[in-house]
């Protein structure tokens, strides 16, 4: 444990900061498995409004620097080009 009071309160604020990384991370991956849901059920507009989501999320978090770019444009690429066959 730290001794130092400026020690305390960056363990807090990184402890803090590691929950709301986290929370925001799940919503992605949940976003995607409910687009991947929607894809999986031949759903069009469900999927094409689930993609659009997910998007979001997606640019949301590589802004936030929780995922890295290409990452996120591989994922946002895996997606559209399954709603684009299912057409």
């Amino acid at each position: 444990m730290a001794n130092i009071k400026s020690s305390k309160k960056a363990i807090k604020v990184i402890a803090k900061k590691t929950e709301a990384n986290h929370e925001f991370k799940a919503r992605v991956k949940n976003s995607i498995k409910k687009a991947d849901k929607a894809i999986a059920a031949k759903d069009v507009a469900a999927a094409t409004e689930a993609v659009k989501e997910v998007q979001k999320n997606i640019d949301k978090a590589v802004s936030k620097g929780l995922v890295k770019k290409n990452t996120a444009n591989r994922e946002k690429s895996r997606l559209n080009s399954k709603v684009k066959d299912m057409k």
